[in-house]
């Protein structure tokens, strides 16, 4: 049985833990608050883009774009958006996972696939696979519209040149703060929401458009792409403050357990060794009268 002072000292780095964890739990509370809200203001403005660029590619061909140019698709491309730090669950092991899933599904079917890596996490668990293209850390805490406009390019330009013949982005979507769901959405070549999903979603009208529609496109597409980066940052960046509350409540009550387990233990140990003195009082009394 260890002695006192080991426990006393164990129960205090464990109340200390507890502090620690505590704080961060409240501080990732505060994060959350402004992140959430900052992601649902920014769903509706991706949902109407979306309604936007349906209704002026519906009587379009694709081909006259170079970014919605569908090919036989030999090489792809994964954007795999995780944050840059931890302590936050199965969050961002969750969405390297899928991405590796998805991976190995497509070299399977004999694809080449690169990488290109958002946040610190994903950089370091695909560094050794040899397959990271390009990746952007130290920018999930802060990044902006043009961090998102960054990647966006940089994902473009290698479609256009060749280096791939679709873009995958993968991300972890915001469902709740209890439940944040990896996800994987196509981002190239851009493929708006079919026309069935929009008329479900308040119909598609048929606007005069000024410039023509094939004009607006062009301006339009790479706005797109920024969008649909910046909105899976988003859901990355709420999501992550979510499962880090609920990890930091999970470690805060889990050191509850721990110092009511040690307590007792303590308990036990200073009652043995009460027992013991108390066993060498009575032997020693008990020699003198003899």
């Amino acid at each position: 049985m260890s002695s006192l002072k080991d426990v006393k000292t164990k129960i205090a780095g464990v109340k200390k833990t507890s502090q620690i964890t505590k704080a961060m739990n409240m501080v990732a509370a505060a994060k959350l608050r402004g992140a959430q809200q900052k992601m649902e203001n920014f769903r509706p403005y991706a949902d109407q883009f979306n309604r936007a660029m349906t209704s002026l590619s519906g009587s379009m061909e694709t081909s006259q774009f170079p970014l919605m140019e569908v090919r036989e698709v030999k090489s792809v491309e994964l954007v795999v958006i995780t944050s840059d730090r931890g302590l936050c669950g199965s969050f961002n092991a969750n969405i390297m996972k899928t991405a590796e899933k998805l991976m190995k599904k497509l070299e399977a079917e004999g694809k080449k696939v690169s990488l290109v890596c958002v946040g610190k996490k994903s950089r370091n668990y695909f560094r050794k696979s040899g397959k990271v293209r390009k990746s952007f850390v130290d920018i999930m805490s802060t990044f902006q519209m043009f961090n998102a406009r960054e990647i966006a390019q940089d994902v473009a330009a290698s479609f256009l040149a060749g280096g791939s013949d679709q873009v995958q982005l993968v991300y972890g979507q915001f469902v709740s703060v209890a439940v944040q769901r990896p996800s994987v959405g196509q981002l190239l070549p851009i493929q708006p929401v079919a026309g069935g999903e929009a008329a479900e979603a308040g119909g598609v009208v048929d606007y005069i458009y000024e410039p023509s529609p094939a004009e607006i496109m062009d301006v339009l597409l790479p706005l797109y792409l920024n969008v649909m980066v910046y909105r899976g940052m988003l859901e990355v960046g709420a999501s992550e403050h979510a499962a880090r509350m609920t990890a930091m409540d999970n470690a805060t009550n889990a050191c509850k357990d721990i110092i009511k387990n040690l307590t007792l233990v303590y308990n036990k140990a200073r009652q043995a060794g009460i027992t013991a003195e108390l066993m060498d009082i009575v032997g020693g009394a008990e020699a003198l009268k003899g």
